[in-house]
């Protein structure tokens, strides 16, 4: 009696290979998302330079939500597509 074999690890491979691939992709409705916490004249500047960089006419940019925190900080996300058209 030997050694029992190792068991194959291609499908453990292929699982990994596959989730990782769906991180990099964009969610279903096809919009950049990304959330802040700031106090709140930072997070108007960070909006503001959003809006400049991604103008909203051309890349749908959005303040998606936002919310007051203790302390005069504000968590809010924005969203924009990835490109213009």
């Amino acid at each position: 009696m030997g050694a029992p074999r190792r068991p194959s690890l291609d499908g453990l491979k292929k699982r990994l290979d596959r989730s990782r691939a769906e991180k990099t992709r964009l969610p279903r409705d096809g919009f950049l998302r990304e959330t802040f916490v700031l106090p709140r004249s930072a997070a108007r500047d960070k909006a503001r330079e959003w809006f400049d960089r991604w103008p909203k006419q051309a890349y749908w940019t959005e303040i998606e939500s936002w919310s007051e925190r203790p302390g005069d900080v504000i968590e809010f996300t924005m969203r924009r597509l990835p490109a213009a058209d």
